[in-house]
């Protein structure tokens, strides 16, 4: 289960630090937006410039918090990547686990322990979902077995009496 289309380890890491961060841009900013929209004081007009400062306050910072957590899980990847010397689903958990006790480090050890559970846990749920996802899709198109076919030549109803040819 190879991702060709991936970039090769040098380059994924500024690859997945950068869609990291445009999608904490834009995902913090619609939340920030409709924070900022709920908590400001009434009238649209000061309602709409709540939601943008909310959005120019804090969207950047949330952007930052995926880019960083996109650039450790990458490093960590591609570090797996190359002491195995193979691309499984396991990298992927285990960066994530990894991923989540360091950026947690500053809480203390308890913290971290947590968090790398968590981020295992993540991880192995997305990679399970993709590979079945993957195997359920694959059967789809795959071809059936010769034996599996029916091998009655009658393409009629079931149980209905078939006309046969005579001459």
């Amino acid at each position: 289960m190879e991702d060709y289309s991936r970039e090769p380890c040098p380059y994924r890491i500024v690859d997945d630090c950068g869609g990291a961060f445009a999608m904490g841009c834009i995902g913090g900013g619609i939340f920030q937006s409709l924070k900022g929209f709920r908590n400001a004081p009434q009238g649209f007009r000061r309602r709409f410039a709540g939601s943008v400062a909310a959005v120019k306050a804090k969207s950047p910072v949330i952007a930052g918090n995926f880019a960083a957590w996109g650039a450790i899980f990458s490093v960590v990847d591609c570090s797996l990547v190359y002491m195995r010397q193979k691309e499984d689903p396991w990298n992927s958990i285990i960066s994530g686990a990894v991923t989540g006790g360091v950026l947690s480090a500053r809480k203390g050890v308890a913290a971290m322990a947590g968090s790398a559970i968590i981020g295992g846990t993540l991880l192995g749920l997305i990679e399970s979902v993709g590979i079945l996802f993957t195997r359920l899709s694959a059967d789809h198109f795959r071809n059936p077995s010769p034996t599996a076919m029916d091998s009655s030549p009658d393409f009629g109803f079931a149980g209905a009496p078939q006309a046969t040819a005579s001459n």
